[in-house]
């Protein structure tokens, strides 16, 4: 269940995507598509949401950590997840001259550009479980171009 990231970089990492569903940078699947004005409108409404949970509290005194404790485990327990690559490429520093990723998967290899690579987003959880059957990763490009069809079973990625 582990992705190892290679080739022409700095730093190569491996990289276990099962640990991902307690990480804040993780983006729910809905949401990962929108455009932007969908995106400020729907933080806007998680805002507002949270902030009449916070009012209601404040005046009820319910036991705030055990409510707040048992939705979170909820939420990650039934969400669908991705995790936007860019960070990853980042710490790994690509060579200025690699401009192709490779994407192994069990039984074929594609390839991609670095900047589309750059701007995509891995899916790691489904209904809040690991991808155990086509995973570890499906790998979705950012503008949502291959949202039915992603690349799936990626085991490797190889930067040339």
């Amino acid at each position: 269940m582990i992705v190892q990231l290679v080739g022409n970089l700095t730093y190569p990492i491996t990289i276990d995507p099962t640990v991902w569903i307690f990480d804040d940078r993780k983006i729910l699947f809905d949401d990962a598509f929108l455009d932007k004005a969908d995106k400020d409108s729907s933080i806007e409404d998680e805002l507002k949401r949270t902030a009449d949970r916070f009012a209601r509290e404040t005046f009820i005194k319910p036991p705030v950590n055990r409510s707040i404790d048992k939705f979170e485990r909820s939420k990650l327990l039934t969400n669908t997840y991705v995790m936007p690559i860019k960070d990853f490429i980042n710490t790994v520093e690509v060579a200025p001259n690699a401009t192709v990723a490779r994407l192994q998967t069990i039984d074929d290899e594609h390839r991609i550009t670095i900047d589309q690579l750059r701007n995509s987003l891995l899916l790691f959880a489904k209904d809040g479980k690991p991808l155990k059957e086509d995973g570890p990763i499906h790998l979705y490009f950012g503008d949502g171009s291959n949202k039915h069809s992603p690349f799936k079973n990626i085991k490797k990625i190889i930067i040339e």
